[in-house]
């Protein structure tokens, strides 16, 4: 989902934690702007999740997505007996998520979504595809916006703006969240429980629009238990994926949701899955 220091590379850009803020702050994707909450984003009750009022129809839903990566024999994946990688893809639902699809399903691999809002809204067909393919959905705002220059109730907008939108398009109530950048500070993680997810391999596919040198950057990275950042909205990370899946594949990986990396209860925090498979 830790002196001043580089972490790691932020969702579209490099990351840093300060001490003294306590904040990870992130260089700006060229694809977004800065900017507030929608104004037609109607503020939640405060202290409100949305994530925390699920009904039981979404938690019957929700529960595929936690046992749908299998073997060749049909039996559930082990992550703490095989090689297992999360791939995750920011930005979405677009255009391009429909091939991915396709190309995630001839390799048996199940993936994290985490969408935006707006998009959403736009593609409500695709996100319906994409859960009934027993990926998992994330949250990844409204607007795209850095979620460290809003207001705690900015925030929660944010969230539950998103929430609705998934919510109408699938029936899901998304339980994990990635914050735009990887951008976030105590006041960000204080307005939900959900997990934040981050990632243990950055591509730079939103960097370098080149599916060789992506494939080439996620190959090499991958290890047991890695959390890899894509962007789906890049036809040219599409492109990347069939090799990626093919060597990942006869290396011997399985791809898996996150929630199923950590046996259905990943941290607050989360950069990799490591510490889960020990």
């Amino acid at each position: 989902m830790l002196a001043t220091a580089v972490l790691s590379t932020a969702t579209c850009g490099a990351g840093l934690l300060t001490a003294d803020s306590g904040t990870v702050q992130a260089a700006v994707h060229p694809g977004f702007k800065d900017g507030g909450v929608p104004a037609a984003a109607a503020a939640p009750q405060a202290g409100a999740d949305l994530a925390e009022t699920w009904s039981k129809a979404s938690q019957a839903l929700l529960h595929p997505l936690l046992t749908a990566a299998q073997d060749v024999r049909g039996r559930p994946v082990d992550c703490r007996r095989v090689k297992c990688v999360a791939l995750t893809f920011d930005d979405g639902p677009g255009q391009y998520t429909d091939a991915l699809l396709r190309q995630l399903r001839a390799h048996r691999a199940r993936a994290t979504f985490f969408v935006v809002g707006q998009n959403v809204a736009a593609y409500p067909g695709i996100l319906r595809r994409t859960v009934a393919a027993g990926h998992e959905i994330g949250s990844h705002t409204w607007s795209h916006s850095d979620l460290t220059r809003l207001s705690p109730v900015g925030v929660r907008a944010e969230l539950a703006r998103t929430d609705q939108a998934i919510r109408a398009a699938t029936g899901l109530v998304p339980r994990l969240m990635r914050p735009p950048y990887g951008a976030f500070n105590a006041s960000v993680r204080m307005q939900t429980t959900r997990p934040l997810v981050m990632w243990s391999v950055d591509t730079l596919d939103w960097l370098h629009r080149d599916s060789t040198r992506v494939a080439k950057k996620t190959i090499k990275s991958v290890r047991p238990g890695s959390i890899v950042l894509f962007h789906d909205i890049h036809p040219t990370t599409v492109r990347a994926m069939p090799r990626i899946l093919k060597t990942l594949s006869a290396r011997g990986y399985k791809f898996v949701t996150v929630s199923h990396l950590f046996g259905g209860k990943p941290p607050r925090l989360v950069y990799s899955g490591v510490s889960s498979l020990l």
